[in-house]
């Protein structure tokens, strides 16, 4: 079926379209709501909220542009709206203190999961910060509007966000190479 047509019949409360269309981005949805949710079932929460916002609001939808990044543009900013009640400190990153993060990828063997896993870890402003820049491609100017933040504190919870991550990430690789040398290999 064409996506237009299927949202039409949603703007006109057919629950048989509604249905379709859950069904057709629910997948979508849900491992975008992973990106920036500490969990599961906290995803599987903003999924839900994020498709009774998608009805409530599909009538305002104009058919211009994306259907699909009008959707996601809800799921995250449900996302995000359960971690604005929740002050973010106003930080500048020190220059001086800068940590390198990179990381040889020929060093580090983590599947998807494990590293969805990783950032799903990250302190809430870490974690939606790392999210919106790295895995969504948003400006810092863009992410401290959304998240209420100036773009120092964007830049310095996403510096953070790559320490904290590459710690782990070393410290996990670190313990797969022990186990690796105790078991002869």
């Amino acid at each position: 079926m064409d996506i237009n047509k299927l949202v039409k019949k949603c703007q006109k409360n057919n629950r048989e379209a509604q249905s379709k269309l859950f069904h057709l981005y629910k997948d979508v949805l849900f491992a975008l709501s992973l990106k920036y949710c500490k969990n599961y079932d906290e995803a599987e929460d903003n999924l839900q909220d994020a498709f009774i916002t998608i009805f409530k609001k599909i009538h305002q939808y104009n058919f211009k542009g994306s259907f699909e990044g009008w959707i996601k543009r809800i799921t995250i900013n449900k996302a995000i709206d359960k971690y604005k009640k929740t002050p973010f400190l106003d930080v500048k990153l020190d220059e001086n203190k800068i940590t390198d993060t990179t990381i040889d990828p020929e060093m580090v063997k983590f599947s998807l999961n494990e590293l969805l896993a990783l950032i799903q870890e990250l302190p809430d402003r870490y974690r939606l910060v790392f999210s919106l820049y790295e895995l969504d491609n948003y400006s810092h100017k863009e992410i401290a509007e959304m998240l209420n933040i100036s773009e120092g504190t964007s830049k310095s919870n996403l510096h953070r966000a790559k320490v904290i991550l590459k710690t782990k990430i070393m410290s996990n690789t670190n313990c797969l190479k022990k186990i690796a040398i105790s078991n002869g290999q």
